[in-house]
């Protein structure tokens, strides 16, 4: 599987750089962000939602699961960590098949829902405000927008 790999030194350059992504991003994509907690998955949707014409401040769902905010595309933010020992199907297909962007912590716990076309992004430590930011494309649309983003 094809990766492409970028490091930040400053959650600055993690908004820029998540920013840039989001003004590529079109309806339907799925993107799953993986990482520690503290790695910087909240600081990288912020600019993901920057780069959507999101003006409101987004934080992490922990406690609603998913949050809407409106820009260019609508953004569904979810965080799936406390569905770990959960059945309940919220609806994720029409969230992923409809007309935002998804994006999804802790995705591991809901594989069975997820699409088989989407991107993953790890998000790693470096050190103190160093982060390696993995993504991981599966399917064509996600290996050309990462193409495109590391260009």
């Amino acid at each position: 599987m094809e990766q492409f790999v970028f490091k930040t030194n400053s959650s600055d350059e993690t908004l820029e750089f998540s920013q840039r992504l989001g003004e590529l991003l079109k309806p339907g994509d799925v993107i799953t962000l993986e990482g520690d907690l503290g790695a910087g998955k909240t600081t990288f949707t912020k600019g993901l939602a920057k780069g959507l014409g999101i003006t409101r401040n987004v934080n992490s769902p922990t406690f609603t699961i998913i949050k809407e905010y409106k820009g260019r595309l609508p953004l569904y933010h979810m965080d799936v960590y406390r569905l770990a020992e959960s059945e309940e199907d919220l609806g994720f297909d029409e969230y992923f098949e409809g007309e935002g962007v998804s994006v999804v912590e802790w995705a591991e716990l809901i594989k069975e829902y997820l699409p088989e076309s989407r991107l993953v992004i790890t998000i790693t430590h470096q050190g103190d405000s160093t982060r390696q930011i993995t993504f991981e494309p599966i399917g064509s649309r996600y290996i050309q927008l990462c193409k495109e983003l590391f260009e």
